[in-house]
């Protein structure tokens, strides 16, 4: 038989109660490394008599095009998933007031987190940050209101920064566990070529890296690295063919 195409992973938290399954999401590529470390029994002559399987190890990596705060939590952060989301704001066009009082009250002040910066929109050279008091190419920044100095009045200004947002979305936060906390759980690897599937159960997983990387020009496709270890029925894996061969 053949198998064609990176196939569907479906993946469930083991150390929960109740866990809801969730799809890896447009996987692109899934592999699944198995190998073993030997020990080799030699005598006088070159090659050995006798050779025997040491440890075993079971690894895998996946490649998804979705990026889901659910398949993310459950598969690798193990933490809690809540309402809300930290948005950003990113050169949010102003103009300086030609009269006092020269500030600017960018959109989202009311959930205004965090200040990342302010240009001239003419030329694009940034404005440096001070407590208070800004004097020319100056400004200072409270809850989301910008003030700048007079000298600058009329002037155009590109504000970026960072806000919170309620009722949409989700979002978690990644503490500082003790060592040794580690969520796992279980997968399903499911191909099929010509009406032939294959599938392979992992009966318990472990999340070692997550990687999350933007190209130009291309698509974002994160990457999650796992290791397989037994049950508490000693079964690492179940491999099904659907052809006999």
């Amino acid at each position: 038989m053949f198998a064609f195409g990176s196939g569907v992973l479906l993946g469930v938290r083991t150390d929960v109660a109740n866990a809801t399954p969730v799809n890896f999401g447009l996987v692109q590529e899934v592999q699944l490394d198995l190998q073993f470390t030997a020990k080799e029994l030699y005598g006088q002559y070159q090659f050995p008599v006798a050779i025997a399987r040491g440890q075993g190890k079971a690894s895998g990596k996946a490649k998804m095009a979705q990026v889901s705060g659910l398949a993310f939590n459950n598969l690798f952060f193990g933490a809690s998933l809540t309402t809300g989301q930290l948005a950003t704001a990113y050169g949010e066009a102003g103009a300086i007031p030609g009269s006092s009082a020269y500030t600017v009250t960018v959109t989202n002040s009311g959930a205004w987190v965090d200040d990342y910066g302010v240009v001239f929109a003419a030329t694009g050279l940034p404005l440096a940050k001070v407590a208070s008091s800004p004097s020319s190419g100056q400004y200072s920044v409270a809850s989301g209101v910008y003030t700048f100095n007079s000298a600058d009045a009329g002037k155009g200004v590109l504000i970026s920064y960072a806000y919170t947002v309620s009722g949409s979305g989700q979002q978690v936060t990644l503490a500082n566990p003790l060592l040794g906390t580690t969520p796992t759980f279980q997968a399903q690897l499911y191909t099929s070529f010509q009406g032939k599937p294959v599938n392979v159960k992992l009966f318990n997983c472990v999340s070692t890296k997550l990687a999350f990387a933007s190209k130009l020009e291309d698509f974002t496709i994160p990457e999650l690295d796992f290791d397989v270890f037994a049950n508490a029925a000693g079964n690492v894996l179940q491999w099904s063919f659907g052809e006999v061969s």
